[in-house]
């Protein structure tokens, strides 16, 4: 690679690594995972540079990148988790631990739908991506978008623990990027 391509290629890790591996996160559902999975979509990027730079958004064919590689990590891996029915019983102490419980059952329910319907949450409501950009980076049909958003929202809001968290208003009043794309996707 040329040394000015790979100077191009440093800047764009250095300024969109953290932002990628959080994506990466709420499509794995672990923070090992989730570096893994932006290192390996960061590896593939890294060797069609060259390629990927002169596209229109290299950031947003990275991130469909990690889409694949998430998905690939599903195929390579055939071992089910095992997910509890039953968030264990929490005390809240202070609004910064009802903030954190609140966004871990959020996680749980997230790691409990199916892969496609995880990454349709991630991209539309956690991105915040249209129908179409959506649709582009799964490549998929954005009818397939709505309908699999349609599906996970469904089972995002059957969940017993989300419940709560979605008809009360709660005592915190985080006004987080992340707290809010958290609560719009309840």
């Amino acid at each position: 690679m040329h040394a000015e391509q790979e100077a191009h290629f440093q800047s764009f890790v250095a300024a969109r690594w953290t932002h990628l591996v959080r994506t990466a996160y709420l499509l794995t559902g672990d923070p090992h995972d989730a570096e893994d999975v932006t290192q390996t979509a960061l590896a593939k990027a890294y060797r069609s540079w060259r390629r990927v730079s002169r596209m229109d958004s290299p950031e947003a064919y990275v991130r469909r990148m990690l889409v694949s590689c998430n998905s690939d990590r599903f195929r390579k891996r055939r071992v089910a988790e095992r997910l509890t029915d039953s968030v264990p019983d929490r005390s809240v102490r202070d609004n910064a631990v009802a903030w954190a419980d609140e966004r871990s059952v959020l996680m749980d329910a997230l790691a409990g739908l199916p892969a496609r319907q995880r990454a349709v949450v991630v991209m539309r409501y956690w991105e915040d991506l249209s129908e179409a950009e959506t649709a582009d980076v799964l490549g998929c049909s954005p009818g397939t978008v709505k309908s699999q958003a349609s599906k996970a929202l469904a089972k995002l809001r059957a969940c017993p623990g989300l419940g709560q968290f979605a008809t009360t208003t709660t005592a915190t009043t985080h006004t987080t990027h992340t707290t809010t794309k958290e609560r719009a996707v309840l």
